[in-house]
């Protein structure tokens, strides 16, 4: 185990997630400033004074810890991309060199302008040397486990996450299997060219939903195998299926989340059509408007199933996965109206090719 853990800080650091946050962006200043004066302040108030509160010794102590912290931070973001290029110790390493030498640097500055005179009494150099070098020693080593502990975190959210999703993917199986074989038996006499297809519409479905649980694609692609799944579907009940398509609004490089359609259609089948004797007909409209993209799916059910309960297992799955991919504007909603039953889904894309990069 200790030999493992040598080689991995031998090696260069894998990964988008780089330890070391960016320290450039806006909110990484001003978390290091806010912190930076609460240390200072900290030590001002652990100092003793008969006077009252030394606001003079708070001004040059947060302008010595401010320079430091503010150089620091620039020094490191632009060192981070030759960082993750190296070994994991040599970019801790890299990390104490900088705060560390700034440290010292401007401790001899500071002895220097005290030496002139120009702010009091001059203070002995080894002794501020030693007391300010620990000091940023024992800091930097506070900061650098934080920001560890924190990409362990994200690390440990992001796999709860993803295994969160591909749970609720993996209870949107297709129910239609046994079924959906018997058709494919009972066509390869009388039509092998569509039990061919059969099988080939059969196998892109479970391959769709053997990927990974956070995998966006097309709209194209998801109605191709919504296509595909109702042309099975089709060989078993015949007649009883009619399907309409109002989907001219909805760009076909449209992001959505595999298998977010198909579910719905799924239980328009089940839980609307197939009670009926006479089956029924089912219609998917979809459009794109002011960056949210809105899929209706309505199907016609029998008069006695005032509920249909057995779409809200599906209901809910779908909006755990469109909540957890894209934030709380997304929404799942059905209900009832007459002798139709209406699931409709919406989910912001603000910048749809972004979404397809980072999903491929």
């Amino acid at each position: 185990m200790k030999n493992g853990f040598w080689t991995l800080l031998r090696q260069p650091y894998e990964g988008e997630d780089f330890f070391l946050p960016d320290l450039c962006s806006p909110i990484a200043v001003f978390t290091l400033v806010v912190l930076a004066e609460l240390m200072v302040l900290i030590w001002v108030l652990a100092v003793p004074s008969g006077s009252g509160f030394d606001w003079l010794s708070l001004a040059m102590a947060s302008l010595f810890v401010q320079w430091i912290v503010l150089l620091s931070a620039a020094v490191l973001c632009r060192l981070r991309a030759w960082m993750r290029r190296r070994a994991l110790l040599l970019a801790v390493l890299a990390c104490y060199a900088v705060v560390i030498s700034l440290t010292l640097l401007f401790t001899l500055l500071a002895d220097w302008v005290l030496n002139q005179g120009m702010l009091g009494s001059p203070r002995p150099v080894p002794a501020d040397l030693l007391r300010h070098g620990l000091i940023a020693l024992i800091m930097t080593t506070l900061l650098l486990r934080y920001f560890f502990l924190q990409q362990q975190w994200q690390h440990q959210h992001q796999a709860e996450l993803k295994a969160r999703l591909q749970s609720l993917q993996s209870r949107i199986q297709p129910h239609f299997l046994f079924n959906s074989l018997n058709s494919i038996v009972s066509l390869i006499s009388t039509q092998p060219d569509k039990a061919e297809q059969a099988v080939l519409d059969l196998a892109d479905l479970f391959r769709a939903n053997l990927s990974e649980a956070d995998s966006m694609a097309t709209w194209a692609e998801e109605r191709q195998l919504c296509e595909g799944y109702l042309r099975i579907e089709q060989y078993r009940l015949g007649e009883r299926l009619q399907v309409g398509w109002d989907v001219a609004a909805l760009p076909a490089s449209t992001p959505i989340p595999l298998l977010t359609l198909q579910p719905l259609l799924e239980n328009a089948i089940l839980h609307g059509l197939q009670p009926s004797l006479i089956g029924g007909d089912i219609q998917i409209r979809g459009q794109f408007i002011a960056g949210k993209v809105e899929l209706l799916v309505s199907n016609s059910c029998p008069t006695e199933d005032a509920r249909h309960q057995g779409a809200r297992m599906a209901l809910g799955n779908i909006r755990a996965r469109l909540v957890a991919l894209f934030g709380p504007e997304a929404r799942v909603e059905a209900w009832r109206e007459g002798p139709r039953y209406f699931s409709r889904l919406v989910y912001p894309v603000k910048q749809p090719s972004s979404i397809l990069q980072r999903s491929h």
